[in-house]
């Protein structure tokens, strides 16, 4: 019983120390202007390797033993399932319709280019034929998650960006916005192929294909559900318990996922589409996210201490650049031209541009699924990490360059979806 307060005691204090960790990165990326999970990302990321450098490894691993971790970890993994419950219901256009082919050139625009980007820079390193960069995953799993990982757009980043600029009803707002939900959508989709692809057999890619179309109708039954009066009348009774509900119906989905084969991310993001976009839904899945959103530092700590506290030798500068220049070109000079494509003016264009060229969280969790299974190594999974703080971070300031006006002044808006993937 002892021991088992003592560990108790331990993870508690671990955790008030990772969410102190997670402040400290907020503020002072709110100071520097910043979305804010630009600074929980880079605090939560180097926390790990910092403590490891004052203290050294066997100091550090008396401070936080394996045990510990592993409850961290197990921690942080059910924060993101109930964080990514909501940002898939998020993963809808919003109620202004654009003309479907705006929307479709700034969608072609926005992905394509930025897939072949992806392509180019998986290409670029298996050329140099490098083993230790390149690793031992199947080739197509390695291009294919490069592809992705280059063409994803954060889309609650955005949209606390649009929120903050108060942009969310312009031309280039909508456009921005709209693309960048059918392209998440199907990257989650490539991803779940890659993860398959990884496997190296056909037989397992086609057991995470089955996985994958097994849980899609597990998600159509948990819609139908959801649907039902008495699933409406309980959430309007009893919000709270319903919350509970639903987050529990997530965890089991996502765990049951991940046994069967591929990540817990899968199965958050089917019940998270599965569940009504309207009624009293929205507020029960805001409920779900707040909990998950609050354990997020810990995602950010523990992936700094199973990567990054590792020796992983030089940083991969070249990769750095190569994926930087990459994301850019292949992204925002994409949807820049799919949105002269449909239409639109330069400066509608320009904007466009740079608001699809932000990644943020859904960025990292991107790469972490990639890291997990083995397709991406410690560089690749470095230097991509590095491009999606960098593009994030461009994202403000080049507006701001671009449009020459001053950012919103007053204080930061209320917690809102759309703030917890913040940047």
């Amino acid at each position: 019983m002892s021991d088992v307060l003592l560990t108790g005691t331990h993870v508690a204090a671990a955790l008030i120390a990772v969410l102190v960790i997670g402040l400290i990165g907020r503020e002072t990326a709110r100071r520097l202007r910043q979305p804010e999970v630009v600074g929980e990302i880079v605090a939560g990321l180097l926390a790990g390797p910092a403590a490891v450098a004052l203290l050294g490894h066997a100091t550090f691993d008396a401070v936080l033993p394996s045990g510990v971790l592993d409850i961290l970890k197990l921690g942080a993994e059910g924060g993101l399932v109930l964080f990514l419950v909501g940002l898939a219901h998020k993963l809808r256009p919003g109620t202004q319709r654009l003309p479907l082919r705006a929307s479709g050139w700034v969608v072609a625009g926005g992905l394509l280019p930025a897939l072949l980007s992806g392509v180019a820079f998986a290409c670029w390193i298996v050329i140099a034929e490098d083993s230790g960069v390149r690793g031992g995953a199947p080739l197509p799993a390695f291009v294919l998650m490069c592809g992705v990982a280059l063409s994803i757009t954060a889309v609650p980043v955005l949209g606390r960006i649009l929120a903050e600029r108060g942009e969310t009803g312009t031309v280039e707002g909508q456009l921005s916005m709209t693309a960048a939900v059918v392209i998440d959508t199907a990257g989650w989709l490539l991803l779940s192929v890659a993860v398959g692809l990884g496997s190296g057999e056909l037989a397992g890619f086609s057991r995470s294909l089955v996985v994958l179309g097994g849980g899609a109708a597990v998600a159509l039954g948990v819609r139908y559900a959801l649907r039902t009066r008495a699933a409406a009348a309980l959430c309007g009774r009893r919000p709270g318990l319903t919350a509970v509900l639903l987050g529990a119906v997530a965890l089991a989905v996502a765990m049951t996922v991940k046994e069967l084969g591929l990540t817990t991310i899968f199965g958050a993001v089917l019940v998270g589409l599965a569940v009504p976009p309207d009624g009293p839904w929205p507020k029960v899945v805001d409920s779900v996210t707040r909990v998950g959103r609050g354990l997020i530092p810990v995602f950010f700590v523990v992936t700094g201490v199973t990567v990054f506290a590792k020796d992983l030798g030089p940083l991969p500068w070249t990769l750095i650049v190569a994926a930087i220049l990459l994301a850019v070109l292949g992204k925002g000079g994409g949807s820049y031209l799919g949105t002269r494509l449909a239409g639109q003016s330069k400066k509608t264009a320009v904007s466009v541009g740079i608001l699809m060229n932000t990644r943020g969280l859904t960025e990292l969790i991107v790469l972490k699924v990639g890291y997990d299974a083995g397709i991406l190594t410690a560089p690749v999974f470095v230097a991509l990490v590095v491009m999606a703080v960098v593009t994030t971070a461009m994202t403000g300031p080049l507006l701001l360059l671009t449009s020459g006006k001053a950012r919103h002044e007053a204080r930061p808006p209320a917690k809102s979806m759309a703030q917890d993937d913040a940047p």
